[in-house]
């Protein structure tokens, strides 16, 4: 229940922006004009009044109210101490006052504002955001240069930077829709895929093992990957998206695609051999809650496992309600790949794909059977001198030829292990190499139309069984009873997860088109009108711009849930277009840029960083989909395993050259470049990536193999277009930067390479490989204006 206020003394209220800005009865309290002149100072320094009367505020306490004074005053949008749910002793209720609480409230679409500077309004976007700057009496930064706004678009929008063509292009372009042509070009782009695409791969915690000590892979999960990239290549409705993961193997038609989304639930990581397989099933059913519920709704669920939610208004029968959608899932496996085969992988072509190809299936079948036939011939005397625990290792792919490698010289000769690798290797092949009619996908699986039962666990222990419940959502949003589908007679499942997608992809579902219509705002501007973009609870940050949040929200919807549609309405605002120049003065008033006065620089993202090395080397390879790759990882970084090099492939050096959104994503080994600058933690669902400043960053960019290795890429690359060294040094800058160099740069790397010849006695070429890969290491290359 909300925390009733006590009398309010000398009638000054505090609890809220308008409160403190009304005064009291000994006058104003605050001056926005004249900040050092407040009585508010004045008073906290027991000058005037003596604020608190118990005694005065530590220094460091006055310093900091004075700054905040000084800074405006500013709250949170929409705080009000006064009503403030949660403050009450215990758990919050789910009443009338809570349901009131902002993100529950139904998204109704508010008219634009009106305001003064009605020539800067280019879409509704840009009067919110203006009404907020006239409110604060602070101006919108002046516009972008050409080159830095196409830069920042290209890399929202795909990733990569701008090619020289694209450059050039969009600068002889003098027509007042020249930007809006670029977007639609590269909403166009297959690469507009592959960078939202793993927007979306962060938030599900996408990786393609399990963790743990043997980490193993997951079969196939590289589909999963594919089918996001497309999806949103496709402008696919996001609530079709969100259907199509939740309970695509419930849909009709069935299609491969609807199959392949379910592998959601088989992102997580996973325990083989769990010391309690039924807090284990919990565990994992808890990993999906908790995604399930930050990700699609903003919502901390998973908090109200053991007890009713510390913080929101969400009770622990809420949870194993909710819970019970998903109460008839198998588990990813039980241990070992049989039992991940029987309950996880799934074929996805059509019974009429499988008639056609009928001839292929067969032989592809009998040279499976025959390898297999020939594997189990070399393992029948290794396996019957295995002790115990050989026994259950061997159930595990990883550890097969190790275990066999052991009895060399004793049950099994090296020329029989020199055989047995083979066939190893055969099998690997054949396994990558499947007919269509037999392609599969790593897909969820129930026990059956008749799902477990769902009860509330004391403290979360399957053991403490209490009530039992029934499917339904939580309460504090007011939801609809869960309406569950007719059963099909081939049916295999409950059809719950088909009632839990139509509720959370629903219109009507207060939460989310808001937290969708904040993600796209947020991978664009930096960070979410909420910053707490998988909290919109109590305890997640206010929106700065609620009205805003909820106009683009009723936009999606209104837009048949299409994100390029946002996309245009975002990036063609003038919002989108400022400059990010600081303003001394607004960054007095608005130092967090709440108000959005400005845009906010950003540096590139890890694979943004080796995407745009490899792009600007011109040695990128645009090749989409498919098994992932493996890059080359240094013999020091491979050690750190628990079997050293165990699950790490070598690709060609050609598919080593794709993008970074293809590179296999093993949890226990992550690519030194990504993992240095701050690549999602794939455990958990990943709202926002961090961009951290470390001495390992600047280490790897100067003296890794890969950074040396490609900035010799990018010389030969140069002396391959001229062999003018101010050309070299010049056309560099033009890749690197996407605009052209200035004389005295060029001076500078020209400079730069005479001193490394003439001073450190470096042959021509290497002195060009060193001038690369400082250009390589600029602030420039990596940061976004």
């Amino acid at each position: 229940m909300p925390r009733r206020e006590g009398k309010i003394e000398g009638g000054l209220k505090l609890t809220n922006h308008a409160g403190l800005m009304a005064g009291g009865e000994s006058g104003e309290a605050v001056s926005l004009d004249s900040p050092d002149e407040s009585l508010l100072i004045d008073a906290i320094n027991y000058q005037s009044f003596e604020m608190p009367p118990t005694g005065k505020l530590a220094p460091e306490q006055i310093a900091t109210l004075t700054m905040w004074v000084k800074l405006g005053a500013p709250f949170p949008a929409g705080f009000d101490a006064s009503v403030r749910p949660g403050e009450h002793h215990g758990p919050p209720e789910v009443n009338e006052e809570t349901k009131k609480f902002w993100a529950y409230q139904p998204v109704r679409r508010p008219d634009a504002p009106s305001v003064q500077r009605k020539d800067w309004v280019r879409t509704p976007i840009d009067a919110f955001v203006l009404a907020g700057l006239e409110q604060a009496k602070l101006a919108p930064n002046d516009p972008a240069e050409k080159t830095a706004l196409l830069r920042r678009a290209t890399y929202d929008l795909t990733g990569l930077p701008p090619t020289p063509e694209q450059v050039r292009a969009f600068l002889a372009d003098e027509s007042p829709e020249a930007f809006q042509r670029v977007v639609d070009q590269l909403l166009e782009s297959p690469q507009y895929g592959e960078k939202w695409g793993r927007h979306w791969l962060d938030l599900v915690r996408y990786a393609e093992t399990n963790s743990y000590e043997r980490d193993d892979a997951k079969p196939f999960v590289w589909r999963y990957r594919d089918y996001v990239i497309r999806s949103f290549n496709d402008d696919k409705p996001y609530d079709e998206f969100i259907r199509e993961q939740l309970a695509g193997d419930e849909m009709q038609p069935r299609t491969p695609d609807r199959l392949i989304a379910t592998g959601y639930y088989r992102l997580g990581i996973w325990d083989d051999e769990p010391a309690d397989r039924e807090l284990a099933f919990y565990d994992d059913l808890d990993d999906i809650m908790m995604t399930t519920g930050q990700v699609f709704l903003g919502m901390t669920i998973n908090c109200a496992r053991c007890h009713d939610h510390k913080l929101d208004p969400i009770s622990q029968r809420d949870y194993y309600s909710l819970l019970s959608f998903l109460a008839g899932l198998n588990r990813y496996g039980v241990r070992g790949g049989d039992s991940v085969q029987q309950s996880s992988l799934r074929t996805i072509a059509s019974p009429d794909e499988r008639e056609k190809h009928a001839e292929a299936v067969a032989e592809y079948e009998r040279h499976v059977a025959e390898n297999n036939r020939q594997l189990t011939e070399l393992e029948k005397p290794v396996v019957a001198d295995f002790q115990p625990v050989e026994v259950e290792e061997f159930k595990h792919e990883m550890n097969k030829i190790p275990l066999v490698k052991k009895r060399v010289g004793g049950v099994i000769s090296q020329e029989q292990f020199d055989q047995y690798v083979e066939l190893k290797k055969r099998q690997r092949e054949l396994s990558q190499q499947k007919p269509p009619a037999l392609e599969q996908a790593l897909c969820v699986s129930e026990i059956g139309r008749e799902p477990r039962e769902m009860f509330v666990l004391a403290r979360g222990n399957p053991q403490g069984k209490g009530d039992r419940v029934e499917p339904a959502f939580p309460e504090v949003l007011s939801p609809p009873k869960p309406t569950f589908p007719d059963l099909a007679d081939d049916q295999k499942t409950s059809g719950r997860r088909t009632a839990l997608a139509n509720w959370v992809a629903s219109p009507d579902n207060p939460l989310t088109a808001r937290v969708m219509a904040n993600r796209v705002w947020q991978y664009h501007f930096g960070r979410g009108l909420v910053r707490t973009p998988n909290d919109f609870g109590f305890q997640g940050e206010r929106p700065t711009h609620p009205e805003l949040l909820d106009w683009l929200a009723a936009e999606l919807v209104e837009g048949g849930w299409r994100l390029k549609r946002l996309h245009r309405l975002i990036m063609n605002s003038n919002a989108y277009q400022m400059s990010s120049q600081g303003n001394e003065a607004a960054l007095a008033v608005d130092p967090r840029n709440d108000r959005l006065w400005r845009f906010d620089m950003r540096r590139l993202e890890a694979e943004e960083i080796r995407d745009s090395i490899l792009a600007v080397n011109g040695s990128l390879n645009l090749k989409m989909g498919g098994p992932s790759i493996y890059p080359l990882i240094p013999e020091a970084v491979l050690a750190g395993q628990s079997r050293p090099g165990a699950g790490w492939g070598n690709s060609s050096p050609e598919e080593r050259n794709r993008r970074s959104v293809y590179i296999h994503l093993k949890r226990s080994l992550i690519t030194p470049i990504l993992a240095d600058f701050d690549v999602a933690d794939a455990d958990t669902t990943c709202p926002v990536r961090f961009a951290t400043t470390q001495p390992t960053q600047a280490l790897g960019m100067l003296n890794s193999d890969f950074l040396n290795d490609e900035a010799a890429v990018f010389a030969r690359f140069l002396k391959s277009q001229t062999d003018d060294a101010q050309q070299q040094v010049a056309l560099a800058m033009r890749r690197a930067f996407q605009r052209e160099p200035q004389d005295a740069e060029v001076a500078r790397g020209l400079s730069l390479i005479r001193s490394l010849r003439d001073k450190h006695g470096y042959d021509p070429d290497r002195a060009l490989q060193y001038y690369c890969l400082v250009v390589l290491n600029l602030n420039e290359f990596m940061f976004l204006d």
